[in-house]
């Protein structure tokens, strides 16, 4: 019995005897559902995030390339999964994440005008490169570099803000809801990355997102007290 590349023979046959699946055929099945699940879940997980920005109409303390560099990084690693043939439940969220990144991207510019001209530069550079990235038509030598690369993008995707979120001591609108499941939505990667052998780069990549969004995700629990004290206290000054 089989359904969207999930095999759900061996454990219904050893429940039929009345005894509880083995490890090696639980663990793949395991694996498979909660890849759909978080795919199913990324399509919603930086909603969040936009919607803040569009209900207080404020970008403060949100760093604008961070969220550029995230839609970069977005962009190769699906690249990269998709041409070289990992099931959908391996990759299937990036899809979703680039669709929101991208979108979340515009929204940040809308609220960041005047736009610079180096934005402008970095965003029409996007938009002339991605088509053929996710075409998988390059060099295959230079589409391993590029993915390897992805994974310093990401990293470096993150620092900015991290450091922004340290300076200020203060998020910002960053969403804690949206940093809560990227933290979430890396454990389960790693976990699923190992069970479907992905290659070590894809672990890596997990690992990384696992550690940074953590990083983001106790600054926000960190700063909020603070943040809120600051904000009685211009209150009060108002009143």
């Amino acid at each position: 019995m089989s359904f969207l590349g999930i095999d759900f023979s061996c454990a219904l046959g050893s429940l039929r005897h009345g005894q509880f699946p083995e490890k090696d055929c639980l663990l793949p099945l395991i694996s498979k559902l909660i890849g759909y699940a978080l795919v199913a879940a990324s399509t919603t997980v930086k909603l969040p995030q936009i919607m803040k920005i569009l209900k207080n109409g404020s970008v403060r303390g949100l760093s604008v390339v961070s969220f550029e560099l995230e839609v970069v990084g977005y962009t190769i690693a699906l690249a990269y999964c998709f041409n070289k043939g990992l099931p959908f439940s391996a990759y299937g969220e990036l899809a979703f994440l680039l669709i929101q990144a991208i979108i979340l991207v515009a929204v940040i510019y809308y609220f960041s005008q005047p736009l610079g001209l180096t934005t402008w530069i970095r965003a029409l550079l996007y938009c002339a490169v991605a088509p053929t990235i996710l075409a998988g038509q390059i060099d295959p030598v230079l589409f391993e570099a590029l993915y390897a690369s992805q994974h310093a993008i990401f990293l470096c995707a993150r620092i900015p803000q991290i450091w922004k979120n340290f300076s200020s001591k203060s998020t910002g609108e960053l969403s804690f809801l949206t940093c809560l499941m990227n933290f979430g939505g890396s454990i389960a990667r790693v976990f699923t990355s190992l069970q479907e052998n992905a290659p070590q780069s894809v672990v890596l990549g997990s690992v990384i997102g696992m550690a940074t969004n953590g990083t983001l995700l106790s600054q926000i629990i960190l700063y909020k007290k603070p943040e809120e004290a600051i904000k009685q206290q211009q209150q009060k000054k108002r009143e």
